[in-house]
């Protein structure tokens, strides 16, 4: 296997940990979605010089222009998911056990979406992985 099949996910956990980090020590007196919008603007501050970086005299107003309905979902999702992750931690869940719950019926819920969205195939390799989630969850939750 090769590094380029692999870094893709690196990138994703390291940035989970830390975002997992950052979204349970976001100040308490902080209104989440005022949180959300310095957020934003940093990560499209981050996400421009990024694009110029990589595609040098790239035309940024020609890449939008190929942009479709997801973007607009897209940002809709993203800000739930980060307002569900600040209050998830604001309610008490602790990163220990909040996200990993998280993680487990997200599992359940994309193997289904999988399923009758994509038409993926459900193994009994997948549903044993499932099952295993479940046990943990059980665990996890005692």
């Amino acid at each position: 296997m090769s590094i380029y099949l692999y870094w893709p996910i690196a990138l994703a956990i390291l940035s989970d940990i830390v975002y997992q980090i950052a979204a349970k020590s976001t100040p308490q007196g902080l209104n989440p979605f005022a949180s959300l919008t310095i957020t934003y603007l940093i990560g499209a501050a981050v996400s421009a010089v990024i694009f110029f970086a990589m595609t040098k005299g790239g035309n940024i107003l020609q890449e939008w222009s190929h942009a479709n309905w997801t973007m607009i979902i897209l940002g809709f999702a993203i800000v739930g998911l980060e307002a569900g992750a600040i209050y998830m931690y604001r309610v008490g869940w602790n990163v220990n056990t909040g996200y990993i719950v998280k993680a487990c019926i997200m599992a359940v819920a994309l193997l289904l979406v999988g399923y009758f969205l994509y038409k993926e195939q459900i193994s009994v390799s997948k549903i044993t992985g499932i099952a295993v989630c479940m046990l943990g969850l059980f665990l996890i939750n005692r």
